[in-house]
């Protein structure tokens, strides 16, 4: 089983040899127990915690202090149990075989008889085990009450009531490991088969569970109702175009109030500084001239990109730790379907929004290496990321709200059409939709912020560095006089075939790096509406990052990289021309 993590999500760092260290403390659960927001406050490593399955499809690991002893704890990927279904439990499965000195077993209170079949598993591997009984917050107001005395006597191990996003009961869970893992534990015998296995649950919860008669909250009357398609679809919807909605114009209004000022700061400062030094014309003009490192390399990421990365980031954020997005995974199933895949996928293909990187790693959690491929190429397709989206709103919402209405329009029928063509294409089977979903909540303060606070320094540690590359290419090319060569030689390509000025041959070059930076150049022309829609369209199918590609070869080979690649260059170059040849003609 190969070790691989989801380090643009801010994953903490893995390295294999934690395999082998003889110190290792396993942490498991079923996804959506709430496994990684116990490992962050147990370790003070932020790792990303999410309300559906497939958030950490690799592991994650970090020095925990137990007494005057350090171990090393493993966030284990969610299974529901030790018999694999995907390479996300098969990771699981590996750790189990591996040892450990002790397992953190966190059960949810809200649903106690499916916990309970890997528990019963995790058990007879004679491991010590302390189990974390959370969620018991959102238990107690479903009306749920846990005799935790009766369940541990049954489990025969520790339980410890918890609420791990504010930190109830995580100090007295680490006592009870470490006074767990100081006795000799011996196995249990878990039941034979699965139906012997639920019996058993189902027995136990008998016993150790009792509901107080109270009518549900309207949280949970909201969350059942957001699995049906009444009034599910429509709401679901509604959510989409207010999330829509907050991210085009409330980023709009962020870059007129605060960013753009600000970059003309920043941006007059230094031209001021770097003018007086009496420079070379030449060196003058690469840090601060047209395209001058010192100008575009805050313009373009600051004024441009970053507004709408941190309100899609509060949004997505939003949205995941609500629980709402598995439930639009089940409403739109159907839609999905259509597609060649299933349902579960949509929160793949919603990660991509924010980055391509974590939407493909995120594709472990699919069951058949088919479903996992089309996903990737859906997404490598027409998912612009959030940086993209971004430059993609400056520049055709400025001209006409409908030219970014109908880029949507587009990015949804070449999604549609891959995912169609690529599942009849490829050999193999996709599975139905298994899904868990989990308790609508009100995400906790501390626990949004901390991870609104890791994803945007994840965008600045993973997308400015070679944001800033593509400035200073582009700075280079243009004093150069490399930029005027290649506009001659492109210009059957730019001018003749795509209809746009020679000097969009910039957003081609640029466009290598990453997909944003082929937006960005366009801004500076004076562009048409037919050209902004044919450099939109262009841009948006454009080659795949290279981070990327590299993610690519990696989770599957590079045949298949090199495949979405041309597949996407030669599409883009197709149907931007096509779009404009149409539009000439009318």
């Amino acid at each position: 089983m190969s070790n691989k993590c989801a380090n643009c999500c801010g994953a903490v760092s893995q390295d294999k040899a934690v395999y082998g260290y003889d110190n290792k403390i396993l942490l498991m659960g079923n996804p959506n127990v709430g496994k990684s927001v116990v490992f962050s406050a147990m370790t003070g490593v932020h790792v990303m915690s999410a309300n559906y399955a497939g958030t950490t499809v690799g592991y994650t690991h970090a020095n925990m202090v137990l007494g005057d002893q350090t171990y090393h704890l493993i966030d284990v990927p969610g299974t529901y149990s030790l018999q694999a279904s995907s390479q996300a439990e098969a990771v699981a499965v590996e750790f189990m075989h591996s040892g450990a000195k002790g397992v953190i077993c966190v059960l949810d209170a809200t649903n106690l008889t499916r916990n309970l079949n890997l528990a019963f598993e995790v058990l007879s591997f004679g491991i010590p085990v302390v189990f974390a009984l959370n969620l018991n917050d959102v238990a107690k107001r479903k009306g749920i009450v846990v005799d935790v005395d009766k369940l541990s006597q049954l489990l025969g191990a520790p339980v410890i009531p918890t609420v791990a996003v504010n930190g109830t009961g995580l100090f007295q869970l680490k006592v009870a490991l470490q006074a767990q893992m100081e006795k000799s534990a011996s196995p249990i015998s878990a039941p034979a088969t699965n139906q012997e296995c639920w019996e058993q649950a189902a027995q136990m919860v008998s016993q150790c569970v009792s509901h107080t008669q109270q009518a549900p909250k309207l949280i949970d009357r909201l969350g059942d109702a957001m699995i049906k398609s009444w009034p599910g679809l429509p709401l679901a919807i509604l959510l989409m175009l207010v999330s829509l909605v907050l991210i085009v114009f409330g980023g709009k209004a962020l870059r007129v109030v605060a960013f753009i000022p600000m970059v003309s700061l920043i941006t007059g400062f230094f031209s001021s500084f770097i003018g007086g030094l009496g420079l070379p014309t030449l060196l003058e003009n690469i840090l601060i001239g047209e395209y001058g490192i010192f100008i575009i390399g805050f313009e373009w990421p600051f004024g441009l990109i970053l507004p709408y990365v941190a309100l899609f980031y509060l949004v997505f954020t939003f949205l995941e730790d609500c629980g709402i997005l598995p439930r639009m995974a089940v409403l739109f199933d159907n839609v999905m379907r259509k597609m060649g895949v299933q349902g579960g996928s949509f929160i793949s293909l919603m990660m991509g929004f924010g980055c391509a990187v974590p939407a493909i790693i995120g594709t472990r959690s699919a069951t058949t290496q088919k479903e996992r491929i089309i996903i990737t190429s859906m997404v490598c397709f027409a998912v612009p990321c959030i940086s993209q989206s971004g430059a993609m709103i400056t520049l055709l919402a400025s001209q006409s709200i409908w030219l970014l209405l109908a880029m949507f329009a587009l990015a949804f029928s070449i999604i549609f059409t891959v995912g169609y063509v690529t599942g009849k294409l490829l050999r193999g089977t996709v599975d139905p939709i298994v899904i868990e979903i989990p308790n609508l909540l009100l995400p906790e303060k501390k626990a949004y912020g901390k991870k609104f606070w890791v994803r945007m320094k994840g965008f600045f540690v993973e997308a400015e560095g070679p944001m800033l590359l593509a400035v200073v290419m582009a700075s280079v090319a243009k004093e150069s006089g490399l930029l005027d060569m290649a506009a001659v030689w492109l210009e059957p390509l730019i001018s003749g075939w795509l209809g746009l000025p020679e000097e969009a041959v910039l957003f081609l070059l640029l466009g290598v790096v990453r997909r944003e930076m082929a937006v960005a150049p366009l801004l500076a022309l004076d562009l048409t509406a037919l050209q902004l829609f044919v450099g939109g369209t262009v841009a948006l199918l454009y080659l795949p990052c290279i981070s990327v590609f590299g993610v690519i070869a990696k989770e599957f080979n590079t045949k298949v990289a090199i495949a979405i690649g041309v597949g996407t260059f030669v599409t883009a170059l197709f149907l931007g021309g096509l779009i404009n040849q149409i539009g000439l003609s009318f």
